[in-house]
């Protein structure tokens, strides 16, 4: 009796030891099935084939201890973005969904414009690259395809490829109905010293002035104004005014002059240094597009 019992705890015993194999199996099983499955590679997103670096033969690297071989890139061509660098000095001005327009080279001869929104703005700089001491940020705008339908139905299926460039123009603030002047007729000068050198030299009047020590002595320094310049009856007249927002042709003019002045505008040296207050002025022909009355 005890014999009998032995043997069938043995077979028993045997039993369980030999499920336990029959599982090890069908985990090996498994396993290779599973890396039978990712001996084929299937694509995350729908797209085209942009770039193709291996050709069917060619060996690549595959294994766990370095770096894989990149093989192929899929694009969505049906989704393009514009990836720009923005200065440190601007990038607090950008936020998401900023209305951009964008110039694409490939598209400079027919002067079309298109549009985009900001969908990602870095939040660290990008590595130095050169000994330039700039900092910048990657911004990545998505060109909207509403302003490139027209393209689509004349039969160009992808307007656009990757490795295109373009040059974008961020709005970051925007205003309707503001009183602006060109850029050009905006300048910087201080008030003091030109009012000293229409009156002339200064007299000579250190006889009466009180001695200072050079250890008590302050010197007031003003501030430069922004000021524009404008037509008084052929004459130049200095007026300061405050400024607001701009692009890269016009300035947002606060406060300071009304909309029915004429304001004087001209080459930079000429406005932001030769230029005086009382000096003559004629007018000069005006332009299709710019009729702003220059020095």
């Amino acid at each position: 009796y005890k014999v009998a019992q032995n043997d069938l705890r043995s077979a028993t015993q045997g039993l369980e030891a030999a499920k336990f194999v029959v599982n090890s199996s069908n985990a090996t099983v498994r396993e290779s099935a599973e890396n039978v499955r990712r001996t084929t590679v299937y694509a995350p997103m729908k797209g085209i084939v942009s770039k193709l670096n291996v050709k069917k033969g060619e060996r690549v690297v595959g294994t766990a201890q370095m770096t894989g071989t990149e093989m192929l890139r899929i694009a969505d061509l049906n989704k393009m973005e514009v990836r720009v660098n923005v200065n440190e000095n601007d990038i607090v001005r950008v936020h998401l969904n900023d209305t951009v327009l964008i110039d694409v080279d490939s598209y400079a001869s027919t002067e079309k414009q298109f549009k985009g929104i900001v969908t990602n703005i870095a939040n660290t700089a990008r590595d130095k690259t050169s000994a330039d001491a700039i900092t910048e940020f990657e911004v990545r705008i998505l060109i909207l395809r509403s302003s490139y339908e027209d393209l689509i139905k004349q039969g160009n299926r992808f307007p656009f490829r990757p490795g295109m460039t373009a040059s974008v123009e961020i709005i970051t603030t925007k205003k309707d109905n503001v009183l602006s002047v060109p850029l050009t007729a905006v300048t910087t000068r201080n008030t003091e010293k030109d009012k000293k050198a229409e009156g002339g030299p200064p007299k000579d009047d250190d006889d009466e002035k009180p001695q200072v020590s050079d250890n008590k002595a302050k010197v007031e320094k003003k501030e430069d104004k922004v000021v524009v310049f404008v037509n008084d009856k052929g004459v130049a007249k200095m007026v300061e005014v405050k400024t607001g927002i701009s692009d890269y042709d016009n300035i947002e003019i606060v406060s300071g002059i009304a909309d029915s002045v004429e304001v004087v505008t001209g080459p930079f040296l000429v406005v932001s240094k030769r230029l005086k207050n009382g000096d003559k002025i004629v007018q000069a022909a005006k332009k299709e597009e710019k009729k702003d009355d220059k020095k």
